[in-house]
């Protein structure tokens, strides 16, 4: 007769609807701060730069492998019209990345936004913009894209959905691994063959929708472009669109390892408990035997392959495949992947079995128990490892986002290592619990020889009576039946009502099993959790990478500020005849080193107006430097001007300008600008 397993209880059903809310809730938050890996690390010109002659090319260097357009650079004039010829060049050579675009000859003055977008080697997309000014800054109506590359509703779905291809790998292969390492019997359990099937289904189709998104997600951000073709064979030519490809190949290679492993299997499994159980030879049993462990070897070592070649894929276009070491770093990655799906996986699959299944051996539990200890030491391993590659320094641990989600990773996970301490605590007693089970088997056994002849004769006596009755009812009934199919029916579904009544009762009155179902759920719930955030810092800039854009933009903040001319219009009056005026002046470009001065005097018309003497002095307070003087040379009626004005340092230097009107009227004006 089937079994009828126990359904989840409503705390259960309340615990994982919980922390699958936590889940959806903190998968979300992280998306929004995960960035891209690729960092631009310098620029010609530089972000803010003033330069004399207008450039013949933009040249852009960054931190890793990227793959750009022909449009994935665009240089916009201050009405917004692209002004570079969309020929993309590669000068990269050695270790350093660099593109450039050519510029069209003749571009007037003004303030220039060059504006890029790119996918780097670990499949994410990075974009950026910054400006430069020929001349002297002017205003700009170029506007370029408020969302960042990867953002928006189509970076949100694909981050969901990576998560979603991370859960169903999980189950895919842990369930798998499960059944051939822990309990064979479970390839013919309904259950599990839902688990892992489910697994193959979820990955498949996140697979599918991964490849479609990757056009928005890498390019216009508009979620109907998911169905443009064009895009989608753009996207096959690239390194990540080929690692999806090759996965849904591969996870065509699994569907036929499901089969096998769900049909010849689980065929061959059934036969050989049955023969075990009959009277048949020794011989028919060996044969048996044999043939299972074939077919068990053939799968453990085909499904080892597949699943390997699918982790694979994920090694070769994201973290690992970018950086130092890369030779060393992927093969980490895939074992470190089979590990995580072995424990993760497994774990759901004990679950429910714990749940679904009355019958599961103690003796599965154990194996998976065993099986979670070494994911666990490779998980450890292998994480030591990666943490130094992409972290990179002890202070990237709480000074970059990737550092402070691996500690967020570490701290889940320690809480999960809890939660499977206390599960090998209730394995143990599983343990314990055959044993004396065992032994009171042999004592009853014993106990029965000697009171075998006085109980048999009682016993016999009362057992006769509840046959004879049991037999008069089930007659009575089978009579009652013939005539009536539909009292059949009902009498059917009570028996079933009751042996699910009896099987739940049994179960409840396992404590050690109870506890270790407790145990497996809060390690389950704690797991979905640890994959949100792994799957967060797949999406995250590491560490090193970090450190390297802050050391660049800090560089570049200690660096003198953008060049902008100072313009000063103060007016004065000398106290005398014709004392009366406004004083103008400009200083260009307003930096370190060789300046331009400009000083113009109007009268209160508002026509030149020309006076005997003008003086200015500059002082930096704060360094103590001045006053340094400066006398400029008179160009013309109410113009002077000085072309070598020499500033040492920028800073807020204090400007004293003396305007003479006659022999003994004159004024100073007093007034702080910005240098540098």
């Amino acid at each position: 007769m089937t079994a009828i397993a126990p359904r989840f209880g409503p705390q259960l059903i309340r615990l994982l609807l919980v922390t699958a809310v936590l889940t959806v809730g903190l998968l979300g938050a992280l998306a929004g701060t995960a960035s891209a890996h690729a960092a631009l690390t310098g620029s010609d010109p530089k972000d803010g730069a003033v330069v004399d002659v207008a450039p013949r090319e933009v040249t852009l260097t960054f931190s890793e492998q990227i793959a750009m357009g022909d449009d994935s650079i665009r240089v916009l004039d201050p009405s917004s019209k692209r002004v570079d010829v969309a020929k993309m060049q590669d000068l990269s050579q050695g270790g350093t990345v660099r593109y450039a675009v050519g510029l069209k000859p003749g571009l007037p003055d003004g303030t220039y936004t060059v504006a890029w977008q790119a996918v780097s080697a670990d499949s994410h997309p990075v974009s950026g913009a910054f400006t430069f000014s020929v001349g002297a800054p002017s205003a700009t109506t170029a506007t370029v894209p408020d969302q960042e590359a990867g953002g928006g509703l189509v970076g949100t779905l694909y981050d969901m959905v990576r998560y979603i291809s991370y859960a169903g790998f999980i189950l895919l292969v842990g369930g798998a691994a499960f059944v051939l390492a822990c309990w064979q019997r479970g390839a013919s359990v309904r259950p599990l063959q839902r688990l892992v099937v489910g697994g193959w289904v979820t990955l498949t189709a996140a697979t599918l929708v991964l490849l479609l998104l990757r056009t928005p997600y890498t390019g216009s951000g508009k979620l109907s472009d998911m169905f443009d073709l064009g895009g989608l064979s753009d996207v096959l030519d690239t390194k990540t669109g080929a690692a999806l490809v090759s996965r849904l190949l591969l996870l065509g290679a699994a569907a036929l390892f499901i089969a096998v492993l769900f049909g010849a299997y689980a065929k061959r499994v059934t036969e050989a408990e049955s023969e075990s159980e009959s009277e048949q030879d020794g011989e028919g049993n060996a044969e048996a035997g044999k043939a299972k462990a074939d077919l068990a070897f053939g799968l453990s070592l085909g499904g080892t392959v597949v699943a390997a070649g699918i982790a694979g894929t994920w090694a070769l276009s994201e973290h690992a495949s970018t950086g130092i070491q890369t030779g060393l770093a992927m093969p980490l990655d895939v074992l470190h992947l089979l590990a995580v799906a072995a424990w993760l996986g497994g774990l759901v699959s004990l679950l429910v079995a714990l749940y679904r299944v009355p019958d599961l051996e103690r003796a599965a539990v154990r194996r998976f128990s065993r099986i979670a200890f070494t994911s666990v030491v490779v998980l450890a391993v292998t994480g030591v490892y990666q943490s130094w590659r992409q972290v990179g320094s002890w202070d990237a641990w709480t000074d970059t986002s990737y550092g402070q989600l691996l500690l967020v990773k570490i701290g889940l996970i320690a809480v999960l290592l809890g939660a499977a301490w206390f599960s090998r605590r209730w394995t143990g007693l599983l343990g314990e619990d055959a044993k004396n089970a065992e032994a009171g088997a042999e004592a009853d056994a014993e106990a029965g020889v000697e009171a075998g002849v006085e109980a048999g004769v009682k016993v016999g006596v009362k057992a006769g009576v509840d046959v004879a009755e049991e037999t008069a009812e089930e007659d009575v009934a089978e009579a009652g039946t013939a005539a009536d199919p539909e009292r059949a029916a009902q009498l059917a579904r009570q028996r079933t009502a009751l042996a699910t009544a009896r099987k739940k009762r049994d179960r409840d009155a396992d404590t050690e099993r109870s506890g270790l179902r407790r145990s497996v759920l809060i390690e389950a719930c704690v797991a979905l959790l640890v994959l949100a955030v792994t799957t967060a810092l797949t999406g995250t800039e590491p560490g090193r990478t970090q450190e390297k854009e802050v050391s660049r933009t800090g560089t570049e903040a200690a660096a003198p500020a953008p060049a902008r001319p100072v313009n000063l219009t103060e007016p004065f009056d000398t106290g005398g005849t014709k004392g009366k005026g406004t004083l103008r002046l400009t200083i260009d470009p307003a930096r370190p080193g060789t300046n331009l001065m400009h000083v113009w005097i109007d009268g209160p018309d508002g026509k030149p107006m020309d006076v005997p003497e003008v003086k200015v002095a500059y002082t930096l307070k704060s360094q103590q430097i001045g006053p340094l003087p400066v006398v400029p040379e008179r160009l013309a009626a109410g113009h002077w001007s000085a072309g070598n004005v020499q500033i040492p340092m920028p800073g807020d230097w204090h400007l004293q300008v003396t305007v003479r009107t006659s022999d003994i009227d004159q004024t100073t004006i007093e007034k702080n600008v910005k240098i540098g």
